[in-house]
């Protein structure tokens, strides 16, 4: 690529990133009030080692391997989490390029992924991301900076829809090889896939995970336009439905929201935060509220419900 057309890149997410950070700045102070780890993981602290017990130490803080390997007494000791590494797993398959008028599923999941991209920067916090379409693609290690924000929005923005598919469960699994220490990892799909869950609840077994589908308006309602014909974004066949009819449309809603219905159930079930996002939404006041939430919205408690069922 020659240089004019790299530095044009640049500037255009710059241009858009000016705009968008100001927009970040509520999502950012949900990240840091930790609303995720103290709600999900209890205390908002990790191990850091062991040393020798002296007087005064809690008992309960010995810990009895070491202790019995070595045969003097040894206590865990803890450290605050003060950094919260963010890990974007962000879909680009062809059905994301679909959805209703002029308002591609894309377009939404991008918006969302900058923000949650520069409320981690204004955090100082590493973030990361890899992006998949019908393969995972490109993946950034989480590294703190603006240099790794754009780099991570420019392969998003700019880059080639290739064959139908949806690699989610391969791009899952490769964000579980890539991080290591516990991150905030945040899946923005439209979930139209299959064969993933088992990974995604691999990746929550040591992650926070938010699960934020993308939908579209003609996910849950269709206009009467008589018999209409469809075409499938990820296969290309085309089929023709009756849209002029009441109970065709009423049972197209109806089975668009238990779609979404269970697909809240089997995040829930797994340990993941489940968020819908609409293309008609607006991304930045939906993500601030949905990190912001403390505990008048239970985050956690459906999934605890879910558990115990």
């Amino acid at each position: 690529m020659k240089k004019n057309e790299t530095d044009a890149r640049v500037v255009s997410i710059a241009e858009r990133a000016r705009g968008l950070r100001l927009v970040s700045v509520k999502v950012s102070e949900g990240m840091r009030m930790g609303s995720f780890r103290s709600c999900f993981r209890g205390q908002g602290i990790e191990f850091d080692g062991v040393r020798e017990y002296e007087r005064g130490d809690d008992v309960r803080s010995i810990d009895r391997n070491v202790t019995a390997r070595s045969g003097r007494p040894f206590v865990r000791m803890y450290r605050e989490e003060r950094e919260l590494t963010v890990f974007l797993v962000v879909d680009d398959s062809r059905s994301m390029r679909a959805g209703s008028g002029d308002s591609p599923r894309r377009n939404t999941a991008l918006e969302a992924a900058a923000l949650l991209a520069f409320a981690a920067e204004r955090n100082a916090s590493p973030v990361g991301s890899v992006v998949f379409d019908s393969a995972p693609g490109k993946s950034f290690p989480p590294r703190a900076g603006r240099d790794r924000v754009l780099a991570i929005l420019s392969d998003l923005e700019h880059r080639e829809s290739r064959a139908g598919g949806t690699a989610l469960a391969g791009a899952l699994a490769g964000a579980a090889r890539v991080l290591g220490s516990r991150a905030l990892v945040i899946v923005i799909s439209d979930f139209r896939s299959t064969g993933y869950e088992t990974a995604l609840g691999i990746l929550s077994r040591k992650h926070d995970v938010v699960a934020c589908r993308i939908v579209s308006p003609v996910d849950l309602s269709l206009p009467d336009v008589g018999y209409a014909a469809f075409k499938d974004p990820e296969t290309g066949e085309r089929e023709s439905f009756p849209t002029a009819s009441p109970a065709f449309r009423a049972r197209w809603e109806r089975e668009g929201r238990e779609a979404i219905h269970h697909w809240e159930r089997a995040c829930l079930r797994r340990g993941v935060a489940p968020f819908v996002l609409s293309t008609e939404d607006d991304a930045g006041v939906e993500l601030a509220r949905f990190f912001s939430a403390r505990g008048e919205r239970a985050l956690w408690s459906p999934a605890r419900d879910e558990v115990a069922r």
